[in-house]
């Protein structure tokens, strides 16, 4: 129902950003399911978990954007859940495109803490 994957954009400062989205389509939260946001979020759960344990982060983000007003450029729901630390300087930082292998190692970092709840 749902899939968690390393972003393609990352902050340096935060690096092992994921991307939650349900593998159904829906553009945006005003066509989400509710029942479909309770999967959603028991997997951004458990990767804000395993973040703060695999990368030792302070505490971790999450963002979703709806329609142009709301800075949605990407039509197909999804929640970006960022690993954060002390003066980090996210916000005002665009991300760069971080190469397939480093985001591997990222991956690999966060797999051993990922366990979802049922």
């Amino acid at each position: 129902m749902v899939t968690a994957f390393m972003s393609s954009h990352q902050v340096a400062s935060c690096a092992g950003s994921v991307l939650v989205i349900p593998n159904q389509h829906f553009e945006n939260l005003f066509e989400l399911p509710t029942a479909m946001a309770t999967d959603l979020h028991r997997v951004v759960k458990a990767v804000a978990l395993a973040q703060k344990a695999a990368f030792g982060c302070a505490g971790v983000s999450t963002r979703q954007h709806n329609e142009p007003a709301g800075n949605q450029d990407v039509w197909h729901y999804h929640i970006h859940v960022t690993p954060r630390y002390q003066d980090d300087g996210l916000y005002g930082t665009r991300g760069q495109r971080m190469p397939p292998e480093e985001r591997l190692r990222y991956t690999n970092r966060l797999k051993p803490y990922l366990q979802v709840e049922r």
